[in-house]
């Protein structure tokens, strides 16, 4: 995997000690684990007015306490999905689909939680599907979308320039991102030829160099890194119970696990009790791993008493184990 080298000597030396180079995702190894929040609009027919009444409504302040409390590394937050409603402006989308009013709040979410979790020193990453929202049937043929084993050049070279002007904005206020959906790698990534895993990665990291990032091919046992380009494996998983973590890297990029404390991701009550939840967590990070658990949320972003319990739990757990 190409990491970020500080320089030639540090690399042998390194790699003289049977370490791996310096990666993006060594914050992550620190943090240890981290939570996982959908804020998605509820609908793809949602007015724009009645989506930026609800992200302006997000309490940013509130969502750090709780995340602070429970000793949380970092959340990653969704920017969007399906709908074809972003919580953050993107004048480059809107020039591409031209919807108006925009379905891109006002508000620029992520920045805004950002510096809330900097001031807990909580670092922050995004989400974002790899291809169009199909529930916006506008949106798809403008970005000139095909589902399936396709090329999609086309698209990939609009959405690799949406993803930039994010990246761009943000900076290293944001310090990851988790693409969903590249379940077509062969067809869309693994080419000499532009556009490709390596043009992708480069969109995302246009703000910020040192930016983490991984590609989801959907659940899969083991968990494995699906490009090159990975700083950490995507690691989405169903069931958390069959996950072993028997080292720090798969091939060559951060082991990472992603699952959800509910019944489903973002619903639900909790389907582990505190002490199962608490384990899980603390042998991936034993073994050198990482871990992100998925939790619902209210209206305004809060995340509820029952799972909170969860997480202060995990916390202290994960920061009992030492490596």
């Amino acid at each position: 995997m190409f990491r970020t080298i500080i320089s030639v000597f540090a690399l042998v030396s390194a790699l003289a000690h049977g370490a791996a180079a310096p990666s993006r995702a060594d914050w992550m190894y620190q943090a240890r684990w981290g939570v996982f929040m959908h804020y998605l609009a509820p609908r793809a027919d949602l007015p724009a007015a009645e989506w930026n009444r609800l992200v302006d409504g997000f309490d940013v302040e509130g969502l750090a306490d709780q995340l602070g409390s429970a000793g949380a590394g970092y959340l990653i937050i969704t920017i969007g999905q399906n709908s074809g409603h972003y919580l953050s402006p993107n004048k480059t989308y809107d020039s591409i689909v031209g919807i108006r009013p925009s379905k891109c709040s006002r508000r620029d979410l992520v920045a805004d939680l950002s510096a809330a979790l900097a001031r807990r020193h909580i670092g922050l990453m995004v989400y974002l599907p790899a291809g169009a929202p199909d529930q916006d049937q506008v949106a798809m043929k403008a970005l000139e979308w095909t589902r399936g084993p396709d090329r999609n050049a086309n698209f990939q070279r609009k959405w690799e320039q949406v993803i930039a002007e994010w990246s761009a904005r943000w900076g290293d206020k944001v310090r990851g991102w988790w693409f969903d959906g590249c379940y077509w790698p062969n067809a869309m990534y693994r080419s000499c030829e532009p556009p490709n895993f390596s043009t992708f990665a480069a969109a995302a990291r246009k703000g910020n160099p040192g930016s983490a990032v991984a590609f989801n091919p959907g659940v899969f046992y083991p968990i494995f890194a699906e490009s090159e380009q990975e700083d950490y494996t995507a690691g989405e998983i169903d069931d958390p119970t069959r996950v072993k973590c028997d080292g720090r890297w798969v091939d060559g990029a951060q082991f990472h696990m992603l699952s959800y404390l509910g019944a489903g991701w973002s619903h639900g009550e909790p389907r582990f009790t505190t002490d199962r939840a608490a384990e899980i967590s603390a042998e991936i990070v034993r073994g050198g791993g990482v871990v992100t658990w998925d939790v619902p949320h209210g209206p305004t972003g809060q995340i509820p008493e029952s799972f909170m319990r969860q997480l202060k739990s995990i916390g202290e757990a994960v920061g009992a184990v030492r490596r």
